[in-house]
């Protein structure tokens, strides 16, 4: 019988449809929804505005990202031991004690919660205090370790002394033994197993140390059959400390001072110092990854952090809802840059600025890219981040601009911009362009030529300051030239046709107007402004419709899996322009600026070229 399909809600936004995530039973069907429909596939765990534990405990191969089958698998661990599974759409800050399912999750909760005087089935552990549950689950194996730990010392305090110090010759020990059996075994392996001839005359052709590695791997004392070790003399010289240390240490508090140990004696020490190795190796901080009660305690820790991280972490990666409701800032929100007399909120971190705008750039918006830095706790702190400027112009953003960027935790940066993408901004900015470019243009030839009109002064003015009191002597007569009457006549005909032209096209242009009833007008104006504007707000329209938010996020590590688009309304949304509060009054009282430019007298001139212009056009209707 083939299984009912989930039944998927679906929001519009961005230009595709992103799907609904709002119950726990949406979450649990993740692994039904055709990935195709995902808005990304894979995340990094930096970068982004989230908690950084739970992404590591996410991102079980440990490469960085999160991706589809990893969230989804988070999904179904938590769910699995859960027994309601309603919480996980709760936006607890941790988990019920109630709604956990597994039983030794659910005795660690109750232990943690007693241990918070937090008793009661209706108790909630928070992440910070399932994160302790670890620490202190250490604490109580490391109380009971240590306390049996007095039975196991044989010596008391001097026991840990003991047993070092037998450590450190155990090895050799039992080799000097296994030899001398091996020698009572057959006559004929005592030559073999002790140091040959050649062996002694290779270590006299150098400098002999007695410490050094080749006297050390000789046998600890001559081979014989069933031979006792010698603890004083005919030791070999490099362990003749490290003996001393054990029959000081260890055999005389244990066995009484003996000359020689015998393999009876030696296995009788082993035993006695058996317990205190044994509760040695139990010791927690050694044996803390295989204890079943730090793993339970991790896994408390981990579904804490799913109860309330998963339903936010899949509203940020299976849908952006976050980011085009605007209920909550995005986790690719990093934070609001104040600059220009604007905030922009759509910024995200950048690790390789250079690297980040060779593929964002084809997002089409006009990116801000800025060293951050303060002063830390520890020092100076650095960051980069790439701001997206969607309302206003681009006019005064330009390299080495300062502002002031805010992070989520509100903490200040000074911001200074190092590199620009340029592309348009708003169709306000691509209507005025055309006239900007225009009088930007005028005003560069009028400062090119009043610069080429004060260096021709200045270098006349220095000709006669060098040639200041030289004898000026009389100037030769020049000789008087012919007047060219077709020369002259060639400049005035041109200058009479290119008068004639610009007359022409004047006369045209007012003809045409004062041919148009009063209300055309206007409209004419328009008209002619929209012929110049036109083409800048078409191209500048179809910039904006094509701005994707994908490439600025895949040049972060994200696998944006749709066109992702930033509409002309929403852009203006993410970008906050300067507006006085409403019921403000501005430049009023004693602090008027009394050093303002004047206010240019625009009604003025209106109105007397609405007078001139009446006059004409009566003068045009009323004279034959």
């Amino acid at each position: 019988m083939t299984a009912t399909p989930y039944l998927w809600r679906f929001f519009r936004a961005g230009g595709f449809d992103q799907v609904r995530l709002d119950t726990a039973a949406d979450l649990l069907a993740l692994d039904q929804l055709d990935q195709k429909l995902w808005v990304a596939l894979s995340c990094p765990t930096s970068g982004i505005e989230f908690d950084a534990r739970t992404l590591a405990l996410i991102d079980t191969d440990g490469d960085g990202h999160i991706r589809a089958a990893e969230l989804i698998a988070a999904v179904q661990w938590a769910a699995t031991r859960l027994k309601d599974n309603t919480v996980l759409a709760r936006q607890l800050p941790g988990v019920p004690q109630a709604a956990i399912g597994d039983d030794a999750l659910a005795e660690a909760a109750r232990q943690q919660l007693i241990d918070l005087g937090k008793d009661g089935a209706d108790a909630l552990l928070t992440v910070e205090e399932a994160g302790e549950a670890e620490t202190r689950c250490r604490a109580r194996l490391q109380a009971a370790w240590e306390s049996g730990g007095n039975a196991a010392q044989a010596l008391g305090s001097d026991t840990a002394t003991a047993h070092a110090a037998t450590e450190a010759v155990r090895a050799k020990i039992d080799d000097y033994f296994a030899r001398c059996r091996l020698a009572a075994f057959d006559n004929r392996a005592a030559d073999a197993l002790n140091a040959d001839a050649d062996t002694f005359r290779a270590l006299a052709g150098g400098t002999l140390q007695a410490g050094s590695e080749a006297v050390a791997a000789l046998p600890l004392a001559r081979i014989d059959a069933n031979r006792p070790l010698p603890l004083g003399e005919s030791l070999n010289p490099a362990w003749v400390e490290p003996m001393a240390a054990f029959a000081e240490h260890a055999v005389r508090p244990l066995l009484g001072r003996r000359s020689e140990l015998t393999l009876a004696q030696w296995n009788e020490l082993q035993d006695k110092l058996a317990p205190y190795a044994a509760w040695l190796a139990a010791n927690p901080a050694d044996t803390a990854d295989a204890a079943p009660e730090l793993a339970t305690a991790r896994d408390l820790e981990r579904l804490a952090r799913y109860v309330r991280d998963l339903l936010p972490l899949a509203n940020n990666f299976v849908a952006f809802r976050d980011f085009y409701t605007r209920q909550a800032k995005a986790t690719f929100q990093v934070g609001t840059l104040y600059l220009d007399g604007r905030s922009a909120e759509l910024c995200v971190a950048v690790s390789d600025p250079a690297k980040h705008a060779a593929l964002a750039g084809l997002s089409r918006m006009c990116l801000v890219y800025c060293d951050c830095v303060r002063k830390g706790e520890n020092g100076p702190e650095k960051k980069a981040i790439a701001a997206a400027f969607t309302a206003g112009d681009s006019d005064q953003l330009m390299a080495g601009r300062n502002g002031v960027f805010y992070d989520r935790q509100g903490r200040d940066w000074d911001a200074t911009i190092t590199r620009i993408v340029d592309h348009p901004i708003s169709l306000r900015q691509a209507f005025w362009s055309p006239y900007k470019r225009l009088a930007r243009l005028v005003a560069e030839q009028l400062q090119k030529v009043a610069a080429n009109k004060a260096a021709g002064v200045e270098s006349k003015l220095a000709e006669a300051a060098a040639n200041a009191g030289k004898k000026i002597e009389a100037p030769k007569p020049v000789a008087q030239q012919a007047f060219d009457v077709g020369k002259f006549a060639g400049i005035f005909a041109a200058i009479g046709l290119a008068v004639g032209a610009v007359g022409t096209a004047l006369a045209s242009v007012v003809t045409g107007l004062l041919g148009l009833h009063w209300w055309q007008m206007p409209l004419a104006l328009a008209g002619l402004m929209l012929a110049v504007s036109g083409p800048a707000m078409v191209v500048a329209a179809f910039k904006l419709r094509a701005r994707n938010l994908g490439p600025l996020l895949d040049a972060n590590g994200w696998a944006i899996n749709t066109r992702a688009r930033i509409n002309i309304p929403f852009g203006t949304a993410l970008t906050g322009l300067a507006q006085l509060p409403a019921g403000a009054f501005s430049n009023v009282g004693a602090l008027a600026d009394p050093y303002a430019d004047k206010p240019f007298p625009w009604g003025r001139i209106v109105f007397l070229l609405a007078l001139i212009g009446g006059a004409v056009f009566a003068w045009w209707k009323l004279v034959p």
